[in-house]
C-alpha cells in the first residue's frame, strides 16, 4: 500500500486479544509509532500499513483511526525518530562564549552520537533517502538552521586570519562524524570502539585548520 493510503474496509479478520483489549487513546497512539519505528527501520519507509497492523496485533483500521494516512503516521516516526532526539537547549550552548568553542563543539558530537548511533535511527535515515522521501531533506534543512549555521558563525568568530570555514567544511565534519554511525549500523563494518575519541580528533582536526586553539 504506497504513501497517502486510507483503510477500505475492516475485513482484516478478527481483532487480535491486544487489539481488543482497550488502552488509553495516547497510548495507543505511541505503541503504532514505536512500532512503525521498528518496521520501517526493518522494512524501509516504503512498507505498508497491513504489515505493520499485523505485526502490532492489531486491525488496519485501528492503526487508521488514530493516523488517517500512511502520510500522517510516516510523519509521526519523523518527529520521533528525527526531531525529538534534537536537544531544545543545544543551540543556547553551542553559541555560550562563555564555554570554550572546542569545549562546546565535543559536547555537542558527544551528546549527538549518542542519540543518532542507534540502528533504528540509522537505517530509517537511509531508507527514506534511498526512496527519495522528503524526510532527510527536511531533517538537514532543520538541522543547518538550528545547528550548524549558528555553529558556523561561532567557528568564524574564531578562526584566524583568512581561513573562515565555508558551510561545505562544517558538513565534512559532520558527514564524517555520522558515517562512524553508518558504518557500525549500515555497512556492519569495525567501528571505534571508542566513538568520542574519533570524533575528539575530528574536531580537532577540523579547529587546527582554521588556527582555532585545542587546548582548551
Amino acid at each position: 500500500m504506497k504513501s497517502g493510503e486510507r483503510a477500505e474496509s475492516a475485513g482484516d479478520g478478527r481483532p487480535s486479544a491486544s487489539a481488543r483489549r482497550r488502552l488509553p487513546a495516547e497510548e495507543r497512539r505511541r505503541q503504532i509509532v514505536d512500532g512503525a519505528v521498528a518496521f520501517f527501520a526493518e522494512v524501509g519507509i516504503e512498507g505498508n500499513t497491513r504489515d505493520l497492523a499485523r505485526r502490532l496485533g492489531i486491525t488496519q483500521p485501528l492503526l487508521f483511526n488514530y493516523f488517517a494516512t500512511k502520510d500522517d503516521l510516516v510523519e509521526a516516526v519523523y518527529e520521533a525518530v528525527y526531531l525529538d532526539r534534537l536537544a531544545p537547549d543545544w543551540p543556547r550552548r553551542l553559541t555560550d562564549r562563555s564555554v570554550p568553542l572546542r569545549t562546546r563543539i565535543l559536547a555537542f558530537y558527544t551528546e549527538y552520537s549518542t542519540l543518532i548511533f542507534q540502528h533504528e535511527w540509522m537505517r530509517i535515515f537511509m531508507f527514506s533517502g534511498l526512496a527519495g522521501a522528503e524526510l532527510n531533506r527536511r531533517y538537514l534543512r532543520h538541522l543547518a538552521d538550528v545547528i550548524l549555521r549558528p555553529l558556523l558563525a561561532e567557528i568564524a568568530a574564531e578562526a584566524r586570519g583568512d581561513a573562515a570555514p565555508a558551510m561545505e567544511d562544517l558538513w565534512n565534519l559532520h558527514g564524517g562524524i555520522v558515517y562512524i554511525g553508518i558504518r557500525q549500523h549500515i555497512y556492519r563494518m569495525p567501528c571505534p570502539a571508542d566513538p568520542a575519541e574519533a570524533i575528539t580528533r575530528a574536531v580537532d582536526r577540523f579547529l587546527l585548520a582554521f588556527g582555532i586553539d585545542t587546548e582548551a
